[in-house]
């Protein structure tokens, strides 16, 4: 696939259409039942099995190679062909390279981090993109934009690549012409596609992801772990699939290892971690646990959800359900298990004024997207020539309560010393630091999936 060039710009209107997205995934998630109660102990179970001197054995090696059986012999004209994916291991791709950042200490003090690909990773990761696009039609095609699509990718799961095989589908997503339309009372209903016959509808998005995983379980994925990863109308999307997918299906969950939904909502009972919107999938609360979900949505500390915040929310369905929050940085379920914050492993575009939409690789001129400036030490000393930076002990955060709102609380350590005292990205107290939610995180995603993924290995 050749991603195409930027087609328009509207950054002010993006950044607002953009956190926009997750009104209508939440609401749809806030009316999905499920049921079940606390979380077994799992590590209790597992003493129970029988040893037998090897390995649950094989897990990696007993399917390897192999579909699972209800995925067998599915094919797909759209997701069996590579160009349909923006990132995939077996094609030279956007999520292959450019990764390096700087390190910004708060003395100033700088140094290279350079970044390399896993060749033998052993698990895959499964990447679905938030609301990016800026067609002007209601549904996205299937030409991705390197400034758009690219951008998401690159921002919240390229660096994934030191831990997992990255696959980045294409999906004909709701843009934000079509939320725009949706906000303004122009939305209208649509039937299920799944063989894509005509024109998208709003079926679409979840149809094309749907057939993009059975794509992926049928011919790529082989009895391989598999983390799945996305944020907001992204997050939503694979919300459904596993629902739909996993939950349910104990041959599924055999290989999920763990699924990563930023800025979106993931309904529990109040301090527990499963049922709700899960049966069986629990909220992550322990490092070595694998088969459960890592769900936040971010407001700055001083700044919580307003009357009308979107996430973080109590079900608003009559179910006596809360959001689920987990902190990648220090995983706890439970928001009364974090009164202090915990420093955040973060990597942001090199230009400081920029996030994911502003481009691949930040919103610089040179093609390192970094401009040749230094936005993150003042006053500026030498020009930072790497696409992304890394702030250690700037960003800290925890889950917090605030009254029913349950969310990942984010503040910025001011320091005396020249770097720059805080992050750009805030919106309003309905959407908090959406646009941030992934890159405020993203090293602890990576440590996380690494960490799971040899616990997967080893269950």
């Amino acid at each position: 696939m050749t991603l195409q060039p930027h087609r328009f710009r509207t950054r002010h209107a993006l950044l607002v259409l953009l956190a926009l997205v997750s009104l209508i995934g939440s609401a749809c998630s806030d009316n999905e039942s499920g049921s079940g109660g606390d979380r077994t102990d799992r590590k209790a179970n597992e003493s129970t099995k029988e040893s037998s001197g090897s390995k649950d054995a094989d897990k990696t090696t007993e399917t390897a190679g192999k579909p699972l059986a209800r995925y067998a012999g599915f094919t797909s004209e759209t997701y069996d062909n590579p160009d349909s994916w923006l990132c995939r291991p077996d094609k030279e791709d956007i999520c292959d390279s450019g990764l390096d950042a700087t390190v910004v200490d708060a003395d100033g003090t700088m140094q290279i981090e350079t970044w390399k690909a896993n060749p033998d990773a052993p698990i895959d990761c499964f990447y679905v993109y938030p609301t990016i696009s800026r067609d002007p039609t209601k549904f996205s095609d299937m030409n991705a934009s390197e400034d758009e699509e690219g951008a998401a990718v690159v921002n919240q799961a390229a660096r994934l690549g030191s831990a997992c095989r990255v696959f980045a589908p294409i999906y004909r997503q709701r843009t934000l012409a079509g939320l725009a339309n949706v906000l303004s009372g122009g939305g209208e209903a649509g039937t299920t596609t799944t063989t894509k016959p005509g024109a998208p509808n709003e079926d679409s998005p979840y149809a094309d992801v749907l057939e993009a995983w059975k794509s992926y379980m049928a011919h790529d994925n082989g009895g391989r772990g598999v983390v799945v990863i996305g944020h907001s109308q992204g997050a939503g999307l694979l919300k459904q699939l596993l629902q739909e997918e996993v939950d349910p299906n104990e041959d599924v969950r055999d290989v999920f290892v763990a699924g990563y939904l930023a800025g979106t909502s993931v309904m529990v009972p109040d301090g527990k971690l499963t049922g709700g919107d899960f049966n069986e999938l629990e909220l992550c609360d322990d490092e070595d646990y694998d088969e459960c979900i890592v769900t936040w949505s971010t407001f700055r500390a001083g700044s919580p959800p307003g009357p009308n915040a979107f996430f973080g929310r109590p079900s608003n369905d009559g179910r006596p359900l809360r959001s689920g929050c987990v902190n990648p940085a220090k995983l706890a379920a439970r928001a009364e298990m974090q009164a202090e914050p915990s420093p955040a492993d973060s990597y942001f575009p090199a230009r400081l004024n920029t996030s994911m939409v502003s481009g691949a690789t930040g919103s610089g001129d040179t093609a390192d997207g970094s401009n040749g400036t230094n936005d993150w030490v003042a006053p500026p000393t030498t020009p930072i020539t790497t696409p992304f930076v890394t702030t250690p002990g700037l960003i800290s955060v925890r889950c917090a309560a605030y009254g029913d709102y349950r969310y990942l609380e984010m503040r910025a350590n001011a320091d005396p010393g020249p770097r720059v005292d805080d992050i750009t990205g805030d919106l309003d107290d309905k959407w908090g630091m959406h646009l941030q939610d992934v890159n405020i995180v993203m090293g602890d995603i990576v440590r996380l999936v690494k960490i799971q993924a040899a616990a997967h290995i080893a269950d």
